[in-house]
């Protein structure tokens, strides 16, 4: 084998030295530039070589400082006088253009590439306490604008989000989307939340919390489970427990995200809680805004709460005992929390309450009695649970889900009667509806969009009706349209009808959502954002988690909108401590109600009012609701 020359040993190693990059060649441009200073002026002082005919002789570092001052500005050698100096410094200066030019040219390289690497999110993020959110969806704007409401009142707040988008356009996106977000600092990177090395940029052993979002596309629950196990099994993890809150879409894959999260992970079942949400809401007008003032951090929210004054006294005294918060549950020491336990449960000295309230300063016990107005208090009357008539009409893979809770919900006889045009829909009726107990089922394959097909279904006959959208044959944007479409002529028709149908629509997009409430503001639209609030809250308080599953569980006690003319009397000024001893007694909490005459006013929360004050009085309509947690 040939041995390399000389020369071929020079060229790699020079090839070697330029590989290293801007510092690299700053530092070899700098050393070379001092070698032809000092080269030259060693020429000088041996030569003699004087600035002039009668001029002294130089020394080294006067002959060095001359030759930098003329490498640095080809300007200073015009005075020079005698011409052995004068080529001397020609020499320098030339030599200066070549390689000062040169070290500038690399000097705005380096800028360029060190800008073009911090544009692409790739440093690592020194913070402390602050929220990593993995993963990049539409839900992320909501996400963020709960989680700057939820600091507003810290100092300094921090979210880190770790997505596969170029950090520019994540930065663009969250200005346009979310605006201004006070004293809370948004830090994006680009990189992938399953790398390890990309989950190093965002400091995820500092962080107080981390919100895994589920990727848009197919199979999303492998890169949230991915995500999770690449997180808790870190080599270079932090000993304590994090604290992970995540997505799934498919049910069967929670046994194996619990596998990997243990105790470090809530998980959301994304399908199952828009089930139940879509099933809970249909039947009751206005609920989804009961879901989002519980879960929002836009006014009043849930909190948990130490009250030694409570110990021994049952959980029905504590629903009297506060007058700007509204107690709804129990924590019991060492327990799980419950929502509306029984009335004589006792509370021990380290249990704590769940309370509705402004802010967690504002729990405080009331100085006073409450003052009941006995006379007006209504007795409790056996209501007689009577079938319901549901049309669905769109289809997705939720819609087996959702008729599934509506089983859990109605009495024996009720129909639900689906209009899709999807190809899966018996398929998946087959599966997942074959057993159901109280709804009988009807179907229909049609398009729901043409006017033709909704004219014949009459409508007047149904009580709740339902939209879903086609989210696995259209695109979100085509998907949110044929919705939009199949509501407005829904609401044509019912208002030609004179007919009031609770409507029910699952959007995609929240801007389309947005739009349908501008059309006509009493017809609540569901969708993901309620996901997102779930998302937010729980990563600020891990002990929501198990409240969210007990109020959306069929089970357990979950949110009514029942005639305030079943608890107190109508037309009569009453205070809301005495609604609350109404259905205290029928083993209820009264935590808000509804006035129908603001159903229609954005500006008014469309009538509902959580958590009010219990000593200002009231006088409800026949059409006015109260909200209460019930079996």
């Amino acid at each position: 084998m040939q041995q390399p020359t000389l020369a071929q040993r020079l060229r790699y190693a020079f090839d070697n030295y330029m590989a290293r990059g801007t510092v690299a060649l700053i530092g070899g441009l700098g050393i070379a530039s001092f070698a032809v200073i000092i080269l030259i002026a060693l020429l000088v002082v041996i030569l003699g070589i004087r600035p002039g005919d009668e001029g002294e002789r130089l020394g080294l570092v006067e002959a060095v400082w001359l030759g930098l001052m003329r490498t640095l500005d080809s300007g200073t050698m015009g005075g020079d006088e005698g011409w052995g100096f004068r080529i001397a410094m020609l020499l320098v200066t030339l030599g200066g253009i070549f390689v000062i030019s040169t070290l500038i040219g690399v000097l705005t390289s380096g800028i360029e590439s060190k800008l073009e690497e911090l544009r692409k999110g790739r440093s690592m993020v020194i913070e402390s306490g602050h929220t990593v959110i993995l993963g990049w969806s539409s839900q992320v704007f909501a996400i963020i604008s709960e989680l700057v409401l939820a600091n507003a009142n810290q100092r300094s707040s921090c979210i880190v989000i770790l997505g596969p988008l170029d950090k520019v356009e994540m930065e663009d996106a969250i200005r346009d989307r979310v605006g201004a977000t006070g004293r809370t600092r948004i830090v994006c990177r680009s990189g992938d939340p399953v790398d390890l090395t990309d989950l190093a940029l965002v400091s995820l052993n500092t962080c107080k919390s981390v919100i895994v979002l589920a990727p848009e596309g197919d199979n999303p629950d492998s890169s949230v489970i991915k995500s999770i196990l690449a997180i808790t099994n870190n080599p270079q993890r932090r000993p304590e427990p994090y604290h992970i809150v995540a997505e799934l879409q498919e049910a069967r894959n929670v046994a194996v995200a619990k596998m990997v999260g243990r105790d470090e992970v809530e998980l959301l079942l994304v399908g199952d809680l828009i089930a139940r949400i879509v099933a809970q809401t249909c039947r009751q007008s206005g609920l989804s805004l009961v879901y989002t003032e519980l879960m929002d951090f836009d006014g009043d929210e849930i909190y948990f709460q130490h009250e030694p004054a409570l110990a021994g006294r049952s959980f029905g005294e504590a629903l009297l005992a506060y007058e700007s918060s509204a107690v709804i549950g129990l924590h019991p020491a060492g327990g799980s929390p419950l929502l509306n336990p029984p009335m004589d449960t006792k509370i021990g000295p380290q249990d704590r309450i769940i309370a509705i309230s402004e802010d967690d300063d504002t729990i405080r016990l009331s100085a006073a009695l409450p003052q009941l107005q006995e006379s007006a208090i209504r007795d409790a009357a056996a209501a007689q649970a009577s079938p319901e008539r549901t049309l669905i009409l769109g289809w997705n893979r939720r819609g087996s889900q959702i008729i599934c809770e509506l089983d859990n919900y109605v009495a024996p006889g009720s129909l639900v009667q689906i209009v899709a045009d999807h190809p899966d829909l018996e398929q998946q009726l087959e599966e997942h509806c074959a057993a159901l107990a109280n709804v009988k089922l009807n179907f229909q394959r049609a398009d729901t969009t043409d006017r033709r097909v909704l004219d014949s279904l009459a409508i007047q006959n149904y009580e709740h009706i339902i939209l879903l959208c086609y989210s696995e044959l259209l695109e979100a944007q085509q998907a949110d349209a044929h919705t939009l479409v199949s509501l407005l002529h829904l609401r044509d028709i019912a208002d030609k009808l004179d007919h009031d149908s609770s409507i029910v629509s699952e959007m995609l997009d929240l801007r389309n959502r947005q739009l349908a409430e501008v059309a006509r503001a009493d017809d609540f639209i569901v969708s993901d954002r309620l996901v997102s609030l779930m998302l937010s809250a729980i990563s600020e308080n891990k002990d929501l988690a198990p409240v969210y599953a007990d109020i959306f569980d069929a089970d357990g006690s979950e949110p009514y909108l029942k005639p305030a003319g079943e608890y107190v009397q109508l037309g009569v000024p009453v205070n809301f401590f005495t609604v609350v001893e109404s259905a205290r007694r029928r083993g209820e909490v009264a935590f808000g109600y509804r006035l129908d005459s603001q159903s229609s006013d954005a500006q008014a929360g469309y009538g509902i009012r959580v958590n009010p004050r219990k000593g200002e009085l009231l006088s409800f309509s026949a059409a006015d609701r109260i909200i209460v947690l019930a079996e």
